[in-house]
């Protein structure tokens, strides 16, 4: 798969298990999409996923790379619709 059709199915995802934050943009966190089934299926790489959308500025994460069970609270934001 590309980076950029990868990166449109995370923008899928995260409207699906995600709800608005204070600022009204779509957040998830990490532990809810790392243990979802249904990305399990869909992303090879979950993290490497997340790390191109951080870097095209399309999500908003702390920190560099996001690990489970250390991360799970971690908020990955939806910057845009």
């Amino acid at each position: 798969m590309n980076v950029d059709h990868e990166v449109s199915l995370l923008v899928r995802e995260i409207k699906r298990l995600g709800s608005p934050n204070a600022e009204g943009k779509m957040s998830v966190k990490f532990g809810v999409l790392f243990n979802d089934t249904e990305c399990a299926n869909i992303f090879e790489a979950l993290v490497g996923t997340l790390r191109a959308a951080k870097k095209r500025k399309i999500i908003m994460f702390e920190g560099e790379l996001l690990l489970q069970g250390v991360h799970d609270n971690v908020d990955v934001v939806l910057l845009s619709e």
